[in-house]
């Protein structure tokens, strides 16, 4: 039976409307989120809106899913190295207590993670199970942690992977290719019955066109027939 994986991520105060009202729409059509959150290392972020709307968003059934601590320049990032995708086991670790306790100190802790850009380096894999994470995404599937066994299925959205580039120089041409691929390629992943996994960034969310085509896109894997679920749903019908 086709799945259907919708994550939200790069959520910031600034950008909490549009996220409201994209997981409004989502709820409209039945389909909770995996909130893909960062809980950073500066202070005075416990009050912050993001954290009351994430509570409120777990009560309606989002989970809530680690995407890293700090992804600023820095020691665990070169350059456009993403934050955990060569880490070793113990640094790895040293920054995964920490966004832990971070969550942990405003009761949104998770066993879910899911490294920034999608990479995740052997050492961080040994450090999330050495934590008790019982499951991590990266862009090639879905990975148990505390039973052996991964679900194979690419992560799609609008950032550009895999060595495909827009077919026309033309910015609104390839904006318009951009959103034409994710709708086909989530409605052709469902009617053969796999994981549609689509990941909408606070970024896309400022593009109107984006918001619908994902939409578009989270309709047609329905209209296949796809269940929605979280990453926490999904791991837990992967460990049965």
């Amino acid at each position: 039976m086709a799945r259907l994986i919708v994550s939200l991520s790069g959520l910031t105060d600034d950008s909490l409307p549009r996220g409201a009202a994209f997981a409004e729409a989502l709820d409209a059509r039945g389909v909770a989120v995996s909130q893909l959150y960062r809980p950073g290392a500066w202070e005075g972020w416990s009050d912050a809106p993001l954290v009351g709307w994430l509570h409120a968003r777990r009560e309606r059934g989002d989970a809530i899913v680690l995407h890293g601590f700090d992804h600023s320049a820095g020691p665990a990032r070169v350059g456009r190295r993403a934050e955990f995708a060569a880490l070793p086991r113990h640094e790895a670790g040293l920054r995964l207590r920490a966004a832990r306790r971070t969550l942990g100190a405003v009761d949104l802790r998770t066993d879910l993670f899911v490294p920034p850009r999608w990479i995740a380096s052997a050492g961080t894999v040994e450090a999330l199970r050495e934590q008790g994470f019982t499951m991590y995404a990266d862009e090639a599937g879905v990975h148990r942690l505390d039973t052996p066994g991964a679900v194979r299925a690419r992560v799609l959205g609008f950032r550009a992977s895999g060595g495909r580039r827009p077919v026309a120089e033309d910015a609104r041409a390839a904006e318009a290719w951009r959103c034409r691929v994710l709708v086909a390629e989530v409605a052709r992943v469902a009617r053969r019955g796999g994981v549609a996994r689509i990941n909408v960034r606070a970024k896309d969310l400022r593009k109107p066109a984006r918001v619908e085509a994902a939409l578009a896109a989270v309709d047609a894997a329905l209209a296949a027939g796809a269940v929605p679920v979280t990453y926490r749903l999904a791991a837990a019908r992967r460990a049965a």
